[in-house]
């Protein structure tokens, strides 16, 4: 497993292209409402990344080893969607939740997050589900520090979780990040503590925890990119880029605009952490 942590410099370039990811999200939200296509989305992110921002969407046409090349620029996963979904004709209603994925290259450097939206009101359930899976993702964050183990943060994330009646996706994971898309570690959101790889200070990987309100089997869509819960429940996802420190961890992927962190991250028992 060749894992390279970053030195200063580089993560200095973590940091800017983390913070313009987030970036994107904080300028697309005011547009994610009743009767805007999930393309008209892509559209306007592609345009902010390009135009303004002066970055390279990651995603569009990145083609992994058995896949054909991803045609747009952002992910959005409508609803009983798991992730992957690709931009399109499908018009947002009252009552939908969407997940949009921001993956970002700057100066040869990758920030990856996403956050979930709900459309209109939501449902009880909508809103549960996405607050949980919220939590779960920070609550694997709060395990990050030097010496911490991998199984820590998918310990953290499952049981936050399932004691709240959801579950966890396992086909997925988080991964290292850095001038590759996707680098190692994996980053699983289940198992148990102090199990697997023990953190480094300037390793950099996301944690993206994907929540189900009903199972957690998937099923992949025809398109060849979509994944979909297979008995039709709502999923959930967030996602943060993250640096471990030598005191506990550092979010890349924040800006003005980010939801901010649980109660919970600010309690005194938990490790020293930096919010950028």
């Amino acid at each position: 497993m060749a894992i390279h942590p970053k030195t200063p410099s580089e993560i200095e370039s973590m940091r800017l292209a983390g913070r313009l990811a987030a970036e994107v999200l904080d300028f697309i939200a005011p547009h994610v409402k009743p009767g805007v296509t999930t393309g008209g989305l892509d559209r306007l992110c592609h345009d902010f990344m390009v135009g303004v921002q002066g970055t390279i969407p990651a995603p569009l046409n990145y083609a992994p080893p058995g896949h054909k090349p991803y045609p747009k620029s952002i992910c959005t996963s409508v609803n009983h969607q798991v992730c992957h979904g690709i931009p399109g004709d499908r018009v947002l209603k009252d009552g939908d939740i969407v997940n949009v994925d921001i993956t970002v290259i700057k100066d040869g450097w990758h920030g990856d997050t996403s956050r979930m939206f709900i459309v209109g009101e939501g449902s009880i359930q909508a809103r549960r589900l996405c607050e949980t899976a919220y939590e779960a993702m920070w609550k694997g964050i709060q395990q990050v520090r030097a010496g911490a183990r991998l199984g820590d943060i998918g310990h953290a994330v499952q049981r936050h979780a399932e004691s709240r009646g959801f579950s966890i996706v396992r086909e997925f994971c988080g991964h290292g990040i850095g001038r590759r898309f996707h680098e190692e570690p994996q980053i699983l959101h289940y198992g148990q503590p102090r199990q697997g790889l023990a953190l480094e200070p300037g390793m950099t990987f996301t944690v993206e925890p994907m929540v189900n309100a009903g199972r957690r089997d998937i099923r992949a869509l025809a398109d060849g990119w979509t994944i979909v819960t297979a008995d039709h429940s709502l999923s959930a996802q967030w996602e943060h880029t993250v640096l471990v420190t030598e005191q506990g961890f550092e979010v890349l992927t924040v800006s003005a605009g980010s939801p901010p962190p649980p109660a919970f991250v600010a309690a005194p028992a938990t490790p020293a952490a930096t919010v950028s």
